[in-house]
Order: C-alpha cells, then sequence, then structure tokens
C-alpha cells in the first residue's frame, strides 16, 4: 500500500484534507502539508451546505468544541432577495417536501394557491428564519424530532452516503479560522506541517510527482500528491498539464469583491441563513458570523468594473464598511477535465469551482476528499479507480452547474441586459429538455440532473416557485381530487410555524450560551 501522502497548499481544502486522512488511516499513512506563507488563501467561503455534518461527525467534532472556535453560526436556507423583482424574498431551505396523496405539497399549493408566500406555506423554516431563530432549544436538543442525530464516537462515523434523512442546517463560519482550527487537529494526530514555498515539481520517468522541491526543506517526497494550490492548479494543470474546462459561457461571473464588517451581533440580530440579494451585475452574498458579517458581490466583468464593484458593495454594507480593505478576487469558473492523474488528485478549486451561489465550495471539498478515501490507490494505480474517481466528481460539478444555470435562466428579474442575456445563454446538456417538462411536472427525483450533485428535487421546486421566471402548472389530477387532506398540511404547518418560533430562542441566544 502507499505509505506517504503530500498535500501541496493549506487553507480550508488542504487542512480539511489532512484532518480527514488522519481520521480515516490514522498511523498507517504519514500526512504531509506543504503551505507556503506567502501566498494568501482566498478565505471568504464561510457558508456550507447541511451534507458538511459529516465531516465533522467524522473527524469526532462537536459543535461546542469547533463552532465558538470559528465564529460559527447556524444556517437553515439561502435567502433570495431581488431575483424576481426588487424587493421579493424567498427562502430555499434545508427541508424535504411533505406530500399528500403522492403529490408533493408544492403541487397542491400551486393548485390552491393558499397564499402569496409559496416559501412560507410549504416548509418551517421560512418563519424560523424570518423570527431569527436558532434551530436549536437552549438545551441543545433539536427542533426537528424526526431526524436521528447520529452521535460523535468513531463507531458512529458518517458520511455523505448515509444522508438518508434531510438535516435541517448547514454552518457559517471564518474559513480561515476553520483552516488554523483543523491544522491544530491534523498535528495533533501526526500530520507534519512545513511552511515553505515549492519552487520546482520533480517527476518521474513515468510523469509521476517524485517529490516537491521546497525553499528551506529540500524535497519533500511522497507516494500520492494532493493538489490544493487552489484556482493555481499548480501540480493538477501546471506540472501534469491537464486542461482546465471553462464554464465562463453558462456561468459569467467571474469576480468577486469581500469584506469583514464587523458588527454588534446582539443588537443586529442573527438571522440563521445565508443571503443572496441581486444586483445589476451579480449579487451579494450576506453571512452573518458571531461578531462580523462576510459580505462580498459577485459579478461579471464584462458588465461591470472592479472599481465599480466594490462602491456597490460599500454602499450595501453601510457605515460599518467604511475604511476596511476590499479584497478582490478572480474566480476560474469551471473544472480541471479529470481531477486525478497519475498519482495526482486535485481538492478544492484546483478541481473545480462553480461560482459560490449555494455555497457549494466546501461540499466539493468534502465530496473529492470522501472519495479519495473510498477510491484510495494502492500501487497498481489501478485506472479502473481513477475512472471511477474522476466521474464521481466531474458529475457532481456538472450538476451543481446545471442548477446554478438554473437560477438565471428562470429568475424573472429582466430589468438589465445582465439579467436579459441571462435567458439567452447556452445551457447544460438536457437542461431545457427538463425545463420543458417541469412546466406541466414538477421535479423528481427521476427528472432532474441523474447524478449526485448534493441537491434533491425539493431545491429545484424551492428555487422554480421562487424565482418566478418558468410558468409551472399543477397536476390536472388535483382538479378531481379532494383537497381536504392538503388544507389540513397547509394548516399544520401554519400551526407549527408558529409553535416552534414561540418556544425556539433566538439564533444569538443559543451561541452566546455556547461562547
Amino acid at each position: 500500500m502507499l505509505k506517504k501522502v503530500v498535500i501541496v497548499g493549506g487553507g480550508t481544502a488542504g487542512w480539511m484534507t489532512a484532518a480527514y486522512l488522519r481520521a480515516a488511516f490514522g498511523e498507517r499513512i504519514s500526512v504531509t502539508v506543504v503551505e507556503s506563507k506567502r501566498i494568501k488563501t482566498i478565505g471568504v467561503g464561510e457558508a456550507t451546505f447541511s451534507t458538511v455534518r459529516h465531516f465533522f461527525s467524522y473527524l469526532g467534532l462537536p459543535e461546542n468544541v469547533w463552532m465558538p472556535r470559528c465564529n460559527a453560526t447556524y444556517k437553515l436556507g439561502i435567502r433570495f432577495e431581488n431575483w424576481r423583482r426588487k424587493g421579493h424574498y424567498f427562502y430555499h431551505p434545508f427541508e424535504r417536501l411533505r406530500k399528500v396523496d403522492g403529490f408533493p405539497i408544492t403541487d397542491w399549493w400551486l393548485d390552491r394557491r393558499t397564499g402569496d408566500r409559496f416559501d412560507q406555506d410549504v416548509f418551517l423554516m421560512a418563519a424560523i428564519c424570518d423570527a431569527e431563530r436558532s434551530p436549536r432549544h437552549l438545551d441543545g436538543t433539536l427542533f426537528e424530532q424526526e431526524f436521528k442525530e447520529r452521535g460523535d464516537s468513531e463507531a458512529e462515523r458518517s458520511t455523505l452516503a448515509e444522508q438518508d434523512t434531510q438535516f435541517p442546517y448547514a454552518y457559517q463560519f471564518d474559513a480561515s479560522l476553520l483552516a488554523e482550527f483543523l491544522t491544530e487537529y491534523a498535528t495533533e494526530r501526526g500530520a507534519r506541517h512545513i511552511e515553505d514555498d515549492v519552487v520546482e515539481v520533480a517527476q518521474d520517468e513515468r510523469g509521476f510527482i517524485s517529490a516537491v522541491r521546497t525553499r528551506e526543506h529540500g524535497d519533500v517526497e511522497g507516494d500520492l500528491f494532493v493538489d490544493c494550490t487552489g484556482f493555481r492548479g499548480l501540480l493538477i494543470n501546471q506540472t501534469l498539464d491537464v486542461p482546465f474546462q471553462s464554464f465562463q459561457d453558462m456561468l459569467p461571473n467571474d469576480s468577486a469583491v469581500a469584506l469583514r464588517v464587523p458588527v454588534d451581533m446582539e443588537q443586529r440580530g442573527l438571522r440563521p441563513c445565508t443571503t443572496a440579494t441581486a444586483q445589476d451585475a451579480g449579487w451579494i452574498w450576506t453571512i452573518p458570523l458571531f461578531g462580523r458579517v462576510g459580505t462580498g458581490y459577485v459579478y461579471a466583468s464584462d458588465y461591470t468594473t472592479p472599481e465599480e464593484a466594490e462602491r456597490t458593495l460599500r454602499e450595501f454594507a453601510g457605515p460599518g464598511a467604511e475604511g476596511l480593505e476590499a479584497n478582490h478576487i478572480k474566480m476560474r469558473v469551471g473544472r480541471s477535465r479529470s481531477s486525478w492523474v497519475k498519482n495526482c488528485v486535485a481538492i478544492g478549486l484546483s478541481s473545480g469551482f462553480v461560482e459560490p451561489l449555494e455555497s457549494t465550495g466546501i461540499f466539493f471539498i468534502q465530496q473529492g476528499i470522501e472519495e479519495l478515501v473510498k477510491h484510495f490507490p494502492d500501487e497498481s494505480w489501478d485506472p479502473g479507480v481513477q475512472a471511477s474517481y474522476n466521474r464521481t466528481v466531474a458529475d457532481a460539478i456538472d450538476g451543481v452547474r446545471e442548477f446554478l444555470v438554473l437560477h438565471y435562466r428562470c429568475a424573472a428579474r429582466a430589468d438589465n441586459d445582465y439579467w436579459r442575456d441571462a435567458k439567452k445563454r447556452v445551457l447544460p446538456d438536457g437542461l431545457a429538455e427538463r425545463l420543458e417538462i417541469w412546466k406541466s411536472r414538477t421535479p423528481t427525483a427521476e427528472n432532474i440532473y441523474p447524478h449526485y450533485h448534493g441537491f434533491e428535487a425539493y431545491s429545484y421546486h424551492a428555487m422554480l416557485l421562487g424565482l418566478g421566471g418558468l410558468e409551472l402548472r399543477p397536476p390536472a389530477a388535483l382538479r378531481l381530487m379532494d383537497g381536504a387532506g392538503a388544507e389540513r398540511e397547509f394548516q399544520m404547518l401554519r400551526d407549527q410555524s408558529k409553535e416552534l418560533v414561540s418556544r425556539l430562542p433566538s439564533q444569538y441566544e443559543y451561541l452566546a450560551q455556547m461562547h
């Protein structure tokens, strides 16, 4: 078996990988992280989605251990503002749809139109987010008792494959602090940390990477090399010449500018969600952490300039942004044609990235790590194992691309060239056909993107109903059916929402107690 893993690059991707490999394999392999202190990490990917709980579960880390260290907050979904029209908002929550007489509650909503806000009528999370409530009671119990929590012992470790129920929340955290926390976790468990610059990558006669040559520590040899060098793709793209496949023709947002705004959260309140507010050339994220807000404008450079984008963001952030340094980021949107070539596996931004609209950056890291453990090679370097890994990773990235393209194609907003052009761009293979199907048959597991990409049919329902740019028709069968069961379910949702809002503590109150 292979014994030496060298991870080139630190940050969130590098240290998530190191920590997970130590948790999975213990002392049976060596793990070395080579990290340059001169290369600044991006460190703005602060929101996740609910599958990230499996990562912390696998490492045996309960919330009260890692969340305070990372200024973490709860995220029950994403609040989309101004995507349909200015002043309109809706939630895409982590909540599966209820069914009545074999039909999802959204179909009944389309038929009955019980209110103006579909998300309030069919989900519990909308009311909880509006009221800024915590998903946990002060005694730590989870409000969603249908979900059975796993323990933190190694015997109960779980991965993405065990996501059989929908966990009701994800996390928002300071990515730089998480990297620091995982550095401690991994090095305390035997990972070696080399802070140095890679000046050369050595290859053997097969083209395999044999060592990375560092400025002060000489050659760092390994059997398997993990490229966590971000958009540079130092190993996978620059050394092994793996082509990068751009998604720019479908997703034109290629830049971002970010601010970290200190805020008194006790006074402001902590809404338990990420907010994505549509703008003239993209959208602005708002991520409330414990003590500050992370905010940034993701935009297409064809439609605005970095200077104008920064002015827009500062105006949006308000007086608290005055004097703060803005971080400008050029994004490489797309994926490497293969994430595993020879003895190099790319994880994180070097593997692939789509814009952060649905907080999928850390999901891609987590999936890449889990699949690496499941596909971990031996000295035979079985090409079938590599092909399986590459197919699984590529399918997930391509599926998220399709889901994000849907956001722009189906947004009703069309008040300038940016939003009008979004309706004309090329679509991923199969999406045009699916859009036609969804007009009369709302998304199901059978008619959405067919490979695992982290999103279920309920996410498509939430976005199509919220964005408002695709006319959806309820099933004709509902006109022939007794809707009494649906009316009871709608009333039950209203009652449960009111009860939870009245009983749950505010998110600030719960997290202040944790701190």
